[in-house]
């Protein structure tokens, strides 16, 4: 496996709670990288040798701003590129964003704010293009992420890290439970491939406050903090995992296939079937497909 890039998933905590959430953000979730955590994952970005990029994203990552700041500060002179991921709630105007943003002016390489009608009552939010302007302002790169509505089938379906303009909806997470309804279905058997991922030589990866590494969030490769990521990547075989395997030869019917699991017939996407079946799964393979946070378990529950 030959990393470039590691997304650190700072929380699962959000401010808000967006139907199409794939890690279930919410004010009631759990698990928060402390600096130490920050600290050894980038320390072990930088042993492994490929890696050039490190996002810090959530969950909302400004919520743990103190950390968020030390982490881009610490990766920066560490030499990698710096990209965040958020929301934009902390910019109530142009002046307060320019508050929040000025620790991270020359540091960063990319500002990701999302705005769309799952976040705000409008696609493009007084708090993105307050965030936008102050970006501007102090040299740092912004663009805005926009996930298109379940109705609008023009939206464009990306693989890996989203781009500017708007996205089509991947149906995992709480976009499986709340948007399905609204969504195109079609037949389950037409889902042969992961259309998402590069499961083969996946460029990036995610790490999440527990250190569990997902080749997509909710399917786990390792523990880097139980295991050296450098070791992590030399033993990666997508063939031989048991979740990765048939997702790799057949995609989520093969999955199904693989484990003679109950379906329905229809789904929104190929992630609304593999969600689904992973679902299924996670009592046999709970070390694998987890944490709870990602598959929307609370603590209490």
């Amino acid at each position: 496996m030959n990393l470039s890039g590691l997304h650190l998933l700072l929380t699962y905590q959000c401010n808000i709670e967006c139907d199409h959430c794939f890690v279930w953000g919410s004010p009631w979730q759990s698990g928060t990288m402390t600096f130490e955590n920050v600290g050894e994952i980038l320390k072990q970005g930088r042993d492994l040798g490929t890696v050039k990029w490190i996002y810090f994203e959530g969950g909302e990552p400004f919520l743990y701003y103190a950390v968020l700041i030390a982490g881009v500060l610490q990766a920066a002179q560490m030499d990698f590129k710096v990209g965040v991921v958020s929301n934009g709630y902390w910019a109530t105007d142009v002046n307060d964003a320019m508050i929040c943003l000025k620790p991270l002016a020359g540091f960063i390489h990319d500002l990701s704010v999302s705005s769309d009608l799952y976040h705000y009552t409008q696609e493009l939010s007084e708090q993105a293009q307050n965030a936008r302007i102050a970006a501007r302002k102090l040299g740092i790169p912004v663009c805005v992420i926009t996930i298109a509505q379940p109705e609008e089938t023009n939206a464009v379906s990306v693989v890996g890290q989203l781009p500017a303009g708007e996205s089509a909806v991947r149906y995992r997470g709480r976009a499986a439970k709340n948007l399905v309804a609204r969504a195109v279905q079609e037949h389950w058997s037409r889902f042969t491939e992961c259309l998402f991922e590069d499961l083969r030589e996946p460029g990036r990866v995610h790490v999440d406050p527990f250190g569990n590494l997902h080749i997509c969030q909710g399917i786990c490769i390792g523990n880097l903090f139980r295991m050296p990521l450098r070791e992590i990547c030399a033993r990666y075989d997508p063939a031989s995992h048991p979740i990765i395997g048939p997702l790799f030869e057949g995609g989520p019917a093969g999955l199904v296939r693989s484990y003679g699991l109950s379906h329905a017939e229809t789904y929104a996407d190929a992630c609304h079937l593999c969600y689904e079946a992973r679902c299924t799964l996670r009592g046999k393979f709970p070390e694998i497909l987890g944490p709870d946070q990602i598959y929307g378990v609370l603590e209490e529950e």
